[in-house]
């Protein structure tokens, strides 16, 4: 797996001098964000979304549904009307890395007249596609070339919809993909899953509740989801706060025996138990506010074996706090992750090896030994969850130099800025 060569100077990861305390606002979820903008894009009227996450993801979000003809405006106070058309016009897509753009996008290229080109940035073809093309075509839409980015989607106007059978053991997206345009199928879409269990399941939940916001009667009945034929209403909403990016805030105070508070929602579909309960099980101390969570550390962090089936994103950061621990841990339950921007488990491996660590990859995870550890180069590999794990080991290991801290533009814009402030550098 070779590193990408970034040509930018390296970023040194700020090692604080004592405890870090703070609090700060995170941006709206990435996951949230992508799903409100295909269902207002898909709605029937105009909708108004607020706290929406300005990122290259969502960037090229945007982007890829101005070209299929949904109009954007921009309004105060980071609010944005989003404009469904009449019709959908054929366009083409730049996915850039997003896995979001690649598997959300497609259905809605279905409902257009012409056809769609999806390309993006080298590692894209990379990252699965199959099964979400699969399901499509099963449903009735040509797609020439589905096996990887590029593949071409050719639009009739309409898509018949009825049934598919797909494996979405990879990807969760990939049944959010399907489920997100269903209701404008002629027949709804009845979703079979055939294989191993789907990683992530809060990420389909957080889809089927936000289409029951929208009046559309989605359902789960184990590995079977339908999705009925249907308008997708109009409706002003707000975005929930990343709390996966915030979980890396939180990771500071761990490390550093702080204390660093962040906006939470009460109630969310996000993985919100999970992150926190991690971040327990690692020697955080959670204390919870009106709308906020404020973890504390000790300045040790405990080993633990930890099942990240529902929030796998945590995994960079999990290994690097791992890394740090007072004795052995263990990650388990996220072996698709070896599918995401790059082979997560295999730069782990390779980066927190390099920098001293004992990691081994497990057919599910990672076994991390902890060792003393030296500064030196970090390589992101085009991805901000790794450029997260390097910056979270700088906490504690002084010269973490970061090849591509622009990575984390990805679901953060201000990742560096919002980081250095925090941390006092």
């Amino acid at each position: 797996m070779p590193a990408p060569v970034s040509p930018a100077a390296p970023w040194i990861a700020p090692t604080p001098s004592g405890p870090v305390r703070g609090a700060l606002v995170v941006p709206g979820s990435k996951s949230g964000t992508a799903r409100s903008y295909v269902l207002a894009a898909l709605a029937d009227a105009p909708s108004v979304l607020t706290g929406v996450l300005d990122a290259r993801d969502t960037r090229l979000m945007r982007a890829g549904l101005a070209a299929f003809g949904v109009g954007f405006s921009d309004l105060p106070d980071a609010a944005v009307r989003v404009t469904p058309p009449d019709a959908f016009a054929a366009g083409d897509v730049d996915c850039g890395l997003a896995g979001t753009v690649m598997r959300f996008l497609p259905g809605v290229a279905a409902l257009a007249d012409g056809a769609s080109r999806f390309t993006g940035d080298p590692e894209a073809s990379a990252r699965p596609i199959r099964p979400l093309l699969d399901g499509l075509a099963q449903a009735g839409v040509r797609i020439d070339h589905p096996d990887a980015v590029p593949f071409t989607v050719h639009g009739v106007g309409h898509v018949p919809g009825g049934s598919a059978r797909i494996d979405a053991s990879a990807s969760s997206q990939f049944v959010s993909g399907l489920l997100l345009p269903a209701a404008r199928f002629e027949a709804g879409l009845t979703l079979h899953h055939e294989g191993d269990r789907v990683p992530s399941p809060p990420h389909v939940a957080l889809t089927l509740a936000m289409l029951a916001d929208r009046g559309v009667t989605a359902t789960a009945s184990g590995p079977t989801w339908r999705v009925e034929p249907g308008p997708i209403a109009a409706r002003d909403e707000a975005i929930e706060p990343d709390l996966v990016n915030a979980a890396v805030f939180l990771a500071a105070a761990l490390v550093t025996g702080g204390a660093v508070t962040v906006g939470w929602p009460r109630h969310t579909a996000q993985a919100a138990e999970n992150i926190l309960d991690t971040l327990t099980a690692l020697g955080g101390r959670v204390e919870h506010g009106d709308d906020t969570v404020t973890v504390h550390g000790s300045g040790v962090v405990t080993g633990a074996d930890l099942d990240l089936t529902r929030a796998s994103e945590l995994t960079c950061i999990a290994a690097s706090l791992l890394a740090l621990a007072d004795r052995p841990g263990r990650i388990r339950g996220v072996g698709h992750i070896r599918h995401h921007e790059t082979d997560r488990l295999a730069a782990l491996e390779a980066e927190l090896g390099a920098r001293g660590a004992g990691v081994e990859q497990t057919a599910d995870g990672l076994l991390v030994q902890p060792a003393p550890l030296t500064g030196g180069p970090w390589h992101c590999y085009a991805d901000h969850r790794m450029a997260h794990a390097g910056a979270v080991l700088g906490l504690a290991v002084p010269g973490i130099r970061l090849d591509d801290v622009g990575a984390t533009t990805k679901t953060l814009a201000d990742f560096d800025g919002l980081w250095r402030t925090l941390v006092g550098a």
